[in-house]
Order: C-alpha cells, then structure tokens, then sequence
C-alpha cells in the first residue's frame, strides 16, 4: 500500500502533464464525438434512411436493425486493440493515438456523405455498416493508449485523477455529440433533418480531428514506454506474452467494464429512443435531457478517480455498481411517468453509480498489466467488456421491450450484469500503488 501523502507534499501540476491531460481529454472527446454522434443518429433517423423497405413494412423492427448497427462495431473493437496494442507496446502510445485519431475521424465524415437505400438501394446499409466497422476498430485502439499516456504520465498519488480524463471524454463526446444534435433538430425542420440535418455532425468531424490531431501530436512519448526502449525489454510478440502470462487479468477487465458499458449506452442511445418513440416526448427536451445527464457523468467520473487514490480502485469499483443496481428498480418508474423533469432528473442520479464505475478503470487497468504487454492487455480487455456489455445493451433492451412491455425487464437486464461486474472487481487484488516500471 503506498505510502499517504499530505496536500502540503503534493507539487503542482508540470506544463508537460498539463498538456497530457489536456491532449488526452481532447482527443478521447473527439473520438467519441465521433463514436456516438453515430449511435443517436441510428437511434433517431438512419432506420428510414438506410433500412428503407423494413421501417415501410414495420417501423420496430427497423428500428432494431438500426440499433444493432451500433452494436457491430464492438465485434471489430478487439481486433483494432490487437493491432493498436501491439504497435502501441513496440512503437508508443502516442503514434498509436495519432493514428486512431485520424481513422475516426474519416470513417465520421464519410458516414456524413453517404447516399441513403433509395438512391443505390443495398449498397447504402452495407456502406454504412463498413465503415460503423472502421469506427470499432479505432475506438477499440484508442482508449488504451489514452488511458497509458494519462496514467503512465501521473504521479503516484493522483493515478486515479489523472486516469480519470481520458474517461470524461466520454461524456464530453457525448455532450457535443447531442448538443449538435440538438442543434440541428431545433433550426431544421423534421423533412429538412432528415434530409440533410443529420449529415452536419458527421461532416463537422473534419475539423475537429484537424484540432485533435494537432494537439496530439504536441505530446511526449509517454515516460514509463521511454524507459522501457532505453532497456530495450519491449517484447517481440507482446500478443502471444500477454495471453501466456495475463489471461487471467484479460477476463477480469472484460468483467469489470460489462455493466458500466451496457448502461452507458443506454444514457447514449436507448432513452432517447425510448423516450420519443415509447413515451411520445418531444425529442429536443430528450435531447437536452441527455445533455443534462451527461454533465453529471462528466461531474461523478473525475469524482470516481479521484476518490480511488483515496480509499482503493476495487472499493470505489464497488460502490458504484452496489448504486447502479439499486437505482435500477426507481429508475425506470420515473422514466415512464413521461414528464421530462423526472426522466432528466433520473438519468442524472444514474451517472453517479457511472461515474465511480468508470473513473478508476484508467488507473487500475494499468496497474494489472506489466508496461510490455500492458497496452495490449488493458485495449483488449476494455474491448471485450464492450462486446459483452454495451455492444448490444440498446437492441437488447429494445427487445425487452417489446417482447414484454415492461421497462422493468430492462432495469434487471442492467442489475443481472452489475452483479456480474461487481464479482469481477472484487476479484482482483488492490493493485493501488503498484509499480508501473519496466520492473512490473
């Protein structure tokens, strides 16, 4: 356990970990600008678009079809975290980041420029699957690698905190992604959004790859991957070393994201479906709701790492699953009361058990893995847990519904899988303080 340290023995922060910590906020920000701007645009309009002759004959099921274009990405995020992870741990973190960037962000703006089903019929989904398909890939490379630089950058104390910033890139991305949103579907009307209104998120993805990018290239390689080189202890084949020696921390990593992730994307995509086509709400208001909710994610993450350099990356782990399942069982009862305060107002108190559940995971996961293998290990086992937890959680949950009629089945779907994460954190040894050198 290491050693506590006063406020008064805690240096401020250096120009190089303050760009750190901004590059990888920026970056991870705009990658999952770009990830969800998606994921509410399947939610809201690309089933008539692109999924034509089904949402003629039955609306539902081309809504389905559509959400489960979200979910096919996460299939394709492991292999993006085999390639990232294993030129991340032989040529950096940074290139590496430089790279998912930019792949993103190209596979975005072309999604923006796609002709729909009725000018050249199939082609129109299957191009839109493909490069969904180019999203998974990126982002299963690019969260590992930010993740490292932030806590590989960090002091020992604040590994957590540090950890955290690449985490509120998602809510970050989340809010621009429907804040724009909201935008375009407060200044078009309904014929001129689906027209041509959705397009403009997509295309604004060029320039803020441009930012990215710029300042990601701005970046020192990270300390502990400078370390490593200079000993020349990089593996030959860091992929085949990590399943010989690491399987174990692998399994537990998928486990312990599963619930974070499945509920997650029911704040991203499934409430606002849920909320415009099940309850009849406006889709502005469900909009902002969501921004709304997202600022308490952004608030409640950076809480979580932060307080995980306090009491420990498991018991904060903990207490955030513990809250998510219990909120389970008001959180779908005030949803359905259909009034937008207490669907806002829910939502926002579920990003708390979000928040201590997602804001350690940058630091813990990089403790569990020595630094040869660690990129791959912690991109992998993130991108595992998306599969099995939020690849599928919207069109799962949508199943749910109507196959039940109950929004209560999709609160124990979510409570079915915190117990499952909750058993996976408590698995693992504190690793808190755990040495992040070439000798881990």
């Amino acid at each position: 356990m290491p050693t506590r340290t006063s406020p008064t023995d805690r240096p401020g922060l250096s120009r190089e970990e303050r760009k750190v910590l901004f590059s990888t906020l920026a970056g991870t920000s705009i990658e999952w600008y770009d990830f969800f701007i998606y994921a509410q645009a399947a939610s809201l309009v690309l089933a008539p678009l692109f999924f034509a002759p089904v949402s003629e004959d039955s609306p539902g099921l081309a809504t389905v079809l559509s959400l489960a274009t979200i979910g096919i990405s996460f299939l394709f995020r492991p292999l993006g975290a085999i390639v990232a992870g294993r030129y991340g741990d032989k040529l950096g973190r940074k290139k590496m980041l430089v790279f998912t960037l930019v792949t993103m962000g190209s596979a975005t703006a072309l999604i923006g420029l796609l002709p729909t089903y009725v000018e050249i019929g199939v082609a129109a989904p299957v191009a839109l699957m493909l490069l969904r398909i180019v999203q998974g890939f990126s982002a299963g490379g690019e969260w590992g690698g930010a993740a490292l630089m932030s806590v590989e950058h960090a002091p020992l104390h604040r590994r957590g905190l540090f950890g955290a910033y690449p985490q509120i890139g998602v809510p970050i991305g989340l809010i621009l992604a429907t804040g724009v949103l909201w935008l375009m579907t407060t200044i078009t009307t309904p014929a001129q959004f689906e027209a041509w209104g959705w397009r403009v998120p997509f295309l604004l993805s060029v320039l803020l790859v441009g930012l990215g990018y710029l300042i990601r290239r701005s970046v020192e390689e990270s300390p502990v991957f400078r370390e490593m080189l200079q000993r020349k202890k990089d593996s030959s084949a860091p992929l085949r070393d990590l399943f010989r020696g690491n399987t174990r921390q692998v399994v537990l990593t998928a486990l312990i994201f599963v619930a974070n992730n499945a509920a997650g994307y029911l704040v991203i995509a499934y409430f606002i479906s849920y909320g415009t086509s099940e309850l009849g709400m406006e889709r502005g208001p469900v909009l902002l709701a969501t921004v709304f909710a997202s600022c308490g994610w952004l608030g409640f993450t950076l809480y979580g790492g932060a307080l995980s350099d306090r009491i420990g990356r498991v018991r904060t782990f903990q207490l955030g699953y513990a809250f998510v399942f219990v909120w389970m069982v008001p959180l779908f009862l005030l949803i359905d009361s259909g009034n937008i305060l207490l669907f806002a107002g829910s939502i926002f108190v579920l990003t708390f058990g979000l928040g201590l559940s997602y804001g350690p995971m940058s630091a813990m996961y990089a403790e569990m893995f020595p630094v040869s293998v660690r990129y791959s290990g912690v991109s992998i086992g993130y991108a595992l847990g998306a599969i099995l937890g939020g690849a599928f959680a919207p069109t799962i949950a949508e199943l749910l519904m109507q196959n039940t009629g109950w929004s209560g089945s999709v609160g124990l779907y979510i409570m079915v899988l915190c117990v499952v994460s909750f058993a996976g954190a408590t698995a693992v040894k504190e690793p808190r303080g755990a040495d992040l050198g070439v000798t881990n």
